[in-house]
């Protein structure tokens, strides 16, 4: 039973990399690194695209979405809790799925977020040109070795920069749904929200059911983060607890932040007047007459951009780090400083991200294009790969007459039920020319790294 629990059906394992870190993130932390993993740029303006094509329906493309979210977080949870020194979901892939499987995760997982820190500094760099007159490029790199020198002092600098900068975007969200509850009751005038803007205008489906299955892709992306709770929870002081704790909570953060503030705000702005590119929450706040609105949101976008601009570096280093301990990457990453902190691994990483950033102004139709397109579908070929060692894994502790204190729901119908929503979500991808070329360059891309990986095993023996 110990061997099932500590590798099994997985052997290719190595001493718990989390071992060498501090261990100074506290329950706050996690819980608030949790809540903001998935409030992001993507939300507070990437939602408009997303309503624009689709009309109201675009609920159930948030609903389907948000689900998958849940159910891949659950079962994170049911790894994690089980065996807390694995490290991040990494090393439970490695367990369930073996040595190949996890370096692909990892890997994949790692330029995924490389590339979200060069996007995310240029969309930063977009909002602080309207404020200062310095090169947009200049803005760039340096938000981004702001934030790297935010990871470089300690994990629990990280932590309080993200819980604070998560509590903004949680009192902007809140403070939005209220102001938007209240125009119900007349408070703005009559008529100021209303329900029924939900079916006007070309009813609920305006443009079919397969409008909302094309969007589901670009919605997905947009709960992307929610995971890093369980990379940061192996830094706290109750790894098992905080685990839990982010993962219980999941639902409720993917209702309220999602599903109510889009509802709230198709029910105050009539969908058709939303432009792709600009704020919702600017145009409800518009509406109702709320004075400063534009600069508000403004600020809260930018706090949400440093937000990801740090947890993305934060994961980068851990993840590279968990895999230059697994022998997955160059074994002088494992490193750390007096403060316990992998900074040779945070330093790679802002090294990689810087590159991109440049490259974006050097050849932003090509270089930057090509990246973008590539790690489009990374991240739900990972999703897939922890699904399927969570599966293998409870498999393997069903067979041994074992039971997870925290289980995944349903088991094993609903983890395959997960499995088959991705992979659906992938073939829509494939069939819907404008995001086709994820497909391609991201199964491009997920070969190259395994192609690597049998290069590398094979030259040191293994």
């Amino acid at each position: 039973m110990s061997d099932l629990l500590a590798g099994t059906p997985g052997s290719d394992l190595a001493a718990p990399p989390a071992a060498h870190l501090a261990h100074s993130l506290r329950s706050r932390h996690v819980a608030m690194i949790s809540i903001g993993g998935v409030i992001g740029a993507g939300l507070f303006v990437g939602s408009s695209a997303a309503i624009a094509g689709v009309g109201p329906g675009v609920l159930l493309s948030y609903l389907v979405a948000g689900i998958v979210a849940v159910l891949v977080m659950r079962m994170l949870g049911e790894m994690a809790i089980t065996v807390p020194e694995a490290g991040s979901f990494i090393g439970h892939v490695r367990r369930g799925l073996g040595g190949r499987a996890a370096f692909v995760a990892g890997w994949i997982y790692w330029l995924f977020w490389a590339v979200v820190v060069a996007a995310e500094a240029i969309g930063g760099s977009a909002i602080l040109s309207a404020w200062l007159p310095w090169p947009r490029p200049l803005m760039s790199v340096a938000l981004v070795l702001a934030m790297a020198g935010t990871n470089l002092v300690s994990v629990r600098s990280y932590g309080e920069f993200e819980f604070w900068f998560s509590g903004l975007k949680v009192l902007a969200i809140v403070l939005f749904c209220t102001l938007c509850l209240l125009a119900f009751t007349g408070l703005f005038g009559p008529h100021a929200a209303s329900l029924p803007r939900l079916w006007r205008g070309g009813g609920f489906l305006p443009h079919g059911l397969g409008a909302v299955l094309a969007i589901i892709p670009t919605v997905m992306f947009q709960f992307t983060g929610a995971e890093i709770a369980t990379v940061a929870a192996a830094e706290s002081d109750a790894p098992g607890r905080n685990v839990a704790h982010a993962t219980n909570t999941v639902a409720a953060r993917v209702l309220l932040f999602y599903l109510g503030s889009v509802l709230l705000i198709l029910c105050v702005v009539p969908w058709r007047a939303l432009v792709p590119g600009h704020s919702p929450f600017v145009a409800a706040m518009r509406l109702l007459g709320i004075p400063g609105a534009a600069l508000a949101m403004s600020i809260v976008v930018l706090v949400a951009v440093l937000s990801c601009l740090n947890s993305s570096l934060y994961v980068t280093s851990r993840v590279l780090f968990e895999m230059a301990a697994h022998r997955d990457a160059p074994a002088w990453l494992v490193r750390t400083g007096r403060a316990r902190v992998p900074r040779r691994a945070i330093g790679a990483g802002t090294t990689v991200a810087l590159a991109i950033t440049i490259a974006s102004t050097i050849s932003p139709d090509r270089v930057f294009a090509f990246l973008l397109n590539a790690s489009g579908a990374l991240i739900l070929f990972v999703y897939l790969l922890i699904v399927l060692a969570q599966i293998r894994l409870r498999g393997a502790m069903r067979r041994a007459g074992a039971t997870p204190a925290f289980a995944m729901w349903l088991f094993p119908g609903l983890s395959w039920a997960t499995a088959a929503v991705i992979l659906a979500v992938l073939a829509a991808m494939a069939a819907v020319p404008a995001t086709r070329p994820q497909i391609l360059l991201g199964t491009l891309t997920v070969l190259a790294v395994l192609a690597l990986g049998e290069l590398a095993r094979r030259k040191r023996g293994t």
